[in-house]
């Protein structure tokens, strides 16, 4: 399956609340991942765009569900990263039940993509996610984002530990990426356009 063109993608809006997500008219796909591990890179990466999700070098730079306008067809969602953020406790507990009602809710939600720092291996939180995510049978996609970072002889190793750790989650299926090669990209945007 080719890469789409990608004619138009632009910011649609910042959802804070339930009541400010955009009415259900396209399908939609979500990005979700821990603070920092490359959401905002990697959405850029696929739309082949500089600077149409900001990134940032310091944690919780997402502070809302973030929309973006694919082509008029589909919504690309960018969610608040979990784990360490320089932002108060409140604001994080306010994050993360505004994404459980996202998840849950949603109903043009067509997949996630749970993206996981390749060097990092996963711990009991990203289980609990995969577990919340598959009881609400939500489609998941994995990616293994910063790849660039790995030499190909860690990159075994490396691959051992995480499918070891998410073992009892039942996903083994990754898609390594890099947003600095576009390593990956192809493949991810195959398993986009087969749920879209």
């Amino acid at each position: 399956m080719a890469i789409p063109k990608i004619q138009t993608a632009r910011f649609l809006l910042s959802a804070p609340r339930p009541e400010d997500f955009p009415v259900q008219a396209r399908p939609e796909v979500a990005f979700w991942g821990r603070s920092n591990v490359g959401k905002s890179s990697l959405i850029n990466a696929l739309l082949n765009r500089k600077g149409l999700v900001r990134t940032s070098s310091r944690p919780g730079c997402t502070q809302a569900i973030n929309y973006f306008l694919i082509n008029d067809s589909w919504y690309f969602v960018d969610l608040p990263g979990y784990g360490y953020a320089q932002v108060p406790v409140p604001v994080k507990e306010r994050w993360l039940r505004l994404i459980d009602v996202y998840l849950q809710q949603r109903l043009g939600l067509r997949a996630v993509v749970f993206l996981l720092d390749c060097r990092r291996r996963p711990g009991p939180e990203e289980l609990e996610i995969i577990s919340s995510l598959q009881s609400w049978q939500r489609q998941v996609i994995l990616v293994l984002t910063k790849a660039d970072k790995l030499k190909q002889s860690q990159r075994q190793r490396q691959l051992k530990e995480i499918t070891a750790s998410l073992a009892p989650s039942g996903m083994t299926d990754f898609i390594w990426f890099s947003a600095l090669t576009h390593e990956g990209r192809k493949e991810l945007w195959t398993r986009l356009l087969t749920v879209l």
